[in-house]
């Protein structure tokens, strides 16, 4: 099994409401089930609803890999019912940070008077991790590699890479192109089967066209710069993920179809979306 699904696709906010109830409003997390291995990908809001179908597989292990730690990738971790059960095992990673650790910047969002539960009082047993720039995580005995490389965001932010069975999805997220494609974009994607990607903006609203605020600097990239990629790189499908909280369902559709015109093989991710890995290069 190599299966990917999306609980969460929208970036900086959750934008709930009618007109994105096709895309759906939560925030980034997206889950992978590969060998016998349950990897989750950040922990938007989306977490919360992938934690109320977890809870009937319990006990369970899961391993979750933050790309960073703006809200929008943790505020669902506070709500996720199954790390509130003894008997679940939950591994988090993210990136090594000189300021605070993973486990410290979860504590605080729980803190007095943010939340009213900490992160003590949740029973499921953790281990934490932070990473350094390509430190490799092997799971299911070696047959799953996991490793991360730097994005360009505020802050910093980790693009991970996971390989199974000659196979490989990219999750790269909060990651903003220079005048030149990043070259460590371009490696972590090269060949990858599935290539999730920042696809925040399109084109004009990046650049600040018609009277809007540019977005230069605010590490997100756009769907053209992210099918680019995609053709370089070699993948099988691209995937247009983190939408802009104020673009709606028809919106982000028209971004789809831009970006098709480039790479024929692309998706914009939607919540409940699943992708067959080994499917993945004959999708479209």
């Amino acid at each position: 099994m190599f299966r990917v699904t999306f609980w969460g696709v929208r970036g900086s906010i959750p934008s709930p409401g009618p007109h994105t109830v096709g895309v759906g409003g939560n925030t980034s997390c997206v889950e992978v089930r590969v060998a016998d291995q349950v990897v989750i990908f950040d922990g938007g809001t989306g977490l919360r609803a992938l934690g109320e179908k977890l809870v009937r597989e319990m006990p369970l292990t899961a391993h979750l890999f933050f790309s960073h730690v703006h809200w929008d990738h943790i505020q669902g971790f506070p709500f996720f019912l199954p790390a509130f059960v003894p008997g679940n095992t939950f591994h988090l990673y993210g990136g090594k940070n000189v300021s605070r650790t993973l486990e410290e910047t979860l504590q605080g969002q729980m803190n007095y008077p943010n939340f009213p539960v900490k992160l003590e009082e949740m029973s499921g047993a953790m281990t934490f991790r932070d990473l350094h720039d390509q430190e490799e995580v092997f799971l299911a005995d070696g047959k799953v590699r996991i490793f991360g490389v730097p994005g360009n965001h505020p802050n910093g932010v980790l693009c991970y890479r996971l390989e199974y069975g000659g196979r490989s999805i990219v999750y790269a997220t909060d990651t903003e192109h220079y005048a030149v494609h990043d070259p460590n974009i371009l490696a972590v994607a090269k060949d990858a089967d599935v290539f999730i990607y920042d696809s925040q903006y399109t084109p004009e609203e990046y650049a600040g066209e018609g009277g809007r605020r540019p977005k230069v600097g605010w590490g997100h990239s756009t769907m053209l710069e992210g099918a680019t990629i995609a053709k370089l790189a070699g993948v099988g499908l691209y995937v247009l993920y983190h939408h802009d909280p104020t673009q709606n369902d028809e919106a982000v559709r028209e971004k789809e179809r831009r970006a098709r015109e480039v790479f024929p093989n692309a998706v914009a991710a939607y919540e409940g979306l699943e992708i067959d890995v080994t499917q993945a290069r004959r999708r479209v």
